[in-house]
């Protein structure tokens, strides 16, 4: 068997209304004084609402950043950091949303534990104090960010988005209630849902998988792929817990491997035209998924022996009416087919195309743009 080095070290709190369990899972990791991090739509919603009341139910002391944007940047990581200091000492940090609210989240543990700027902690391990405690609250079915020690943060004027990497960074515990997701729209379940299903192909593949991660990103798309369908129909009930749980695992597989092409491909996508991350991955899949078939087949007929995986990505794409090629996008997003050189230099440098199991060129990411457009 292949060596790997793992290091699991998260508690999981699984099941239908553990958000209620909040303020008991804070007060055992010491926290008294919370700074949570989320957004307007989950306020909205009434999620923050019952995670305050689940803090204040045991005299824990809430202070609230709702102004995460959807690509979260270094402006909403500093504001979030303004009010932790503003109320301080803040003791521990609670991300309760997508991605962006969790990975902001994360951003703030750095700079309030460690000071400077997000740039000094592009990369991997650039963080030498300790970090607050933390937990990780997802309200979609995609995001992985609960299960990853990286977070993502865009730099304002550039776009670019800075991976900024450290295992002081990983929540320290999760909550997974799936009756968090009851008020996800069907448009956001298809993006976040069809993102999960790419982080467990992904990451199944990736030159970093080994027999741990792979074990994660196969058991993540069979919940996905069988729930995925279902999980649009109903917003409550057995199949949005499983695509719960599955994106948890298949963030799990990232967080033991790494990504692919098709979020190198997609990162572009998103700081150039502001194409929503999900649907930018969703437009880059089956075409990284046939270009890989010549080294990676073998690997892909384990997710899809009886067909095409490529076929199957796209047949998820259309009965949940995401769109499939660029050209549907242009009209919203002004893309126009001679930006694609310009597209294909930037995702050659994105961090997780080195990590594509079949190696890429300039050209290749252009027939990639081409194919998608």
């Amino acid at each position: 068997m292949q060596a790997f080095d793992a290091e699991l070290t998260q508690r999981i709190i699984f099941g239908e209304n553990s958000i209620e369990k909040l303020g008991e899972l804070t007060r055992a990791l010491g926290g008294s004084r919370v700074l949570v991090v989320t957004d307007r739509g989950i306020e909205k919603a009434g999620i923050l609402a019952r995670a305050v009341s689940a803090l204040q139910s045991t005299r824990i002391a809430a202070y609230v950043f709702t102004d995460v944007s959807a690509n979260p940047t270094t402006e909403d990581v500093e504001a979030a950091v303004a009010v932790a200091k503003a109320d301080a000492p803040i003791d521990l940090i609670i991300g309760l949303g997508g991605g962006s609210p969790m990975d902001c989240a994360k951003g703030a543990n750095f700079l309030l534990t460690n000071g400077g700027k997000m740039e000094d902690y592009w990369g991997i391990n650039k963080a030498t104090r300790p970090m607050l405690p933390s937990i990780g609250i997802p309200t979609t079915i995609g995001t992985g960010s609960e299960a990853q020690s990286f977070a993502l943060i865009a730099q304002p004027k550039t776009h670019i988005k800075m991976a900024c990497g450290d295992k002081k960074a990983k929540f320290g515990a999760v909550i997974l209630d799936p009756t968090l997701t009851n008020t996800l729209p069907r448009s956001v379940a298809a993006v976040t849902g069809i993102d999960a299903i790419a982080h467990a192909i992904e990451s199944f593949v990736s030159t970093r998988q080994n027999p741990m991660s792979q074990m994660f990103s196969q058991h993540a798309w069979e919940l996905l792929d069988a729930n995925f369908e279902a999980a649009l129909v109903s917003k409550s009930g057995e199949a949005r817990s499983n695509m719960l749980f599955g994106a948890y695992l298949a963030g799990l597989a990232i967080e033991n491997s790494m990504l692919g092409a098709a979020h190198a491909c997609a990162n572009p996508l998103t700081a150039r035209y502001d194409i929503t991350h999900g649907i930018a991955v969703a437009l880059m899949l089956p075409h990284v998924i046939r270009f890989n078939s010549t080294l990676a087949g073998k690997l892909y007929r384990q997710f899809h022996p009886s067909g095409n995986l490529a076929d199957r990505i796209v047949h998820l794409k259309q009965m949940s009416d995401l769109p499939n090629t660029l050209r549907a996008c242009a009209v919203q997003h002004t893309i126009i087919p001679t930006d694609i050189p310009i597209l294909a230099k930037e995702a050659s440098i994105q961090w997780t195309a080195q990590f594509n199991p079949r190696p890429l060129n300039i050209q290749d990411f252009i027939n990639l743009y081409e194919a998608a457009y």
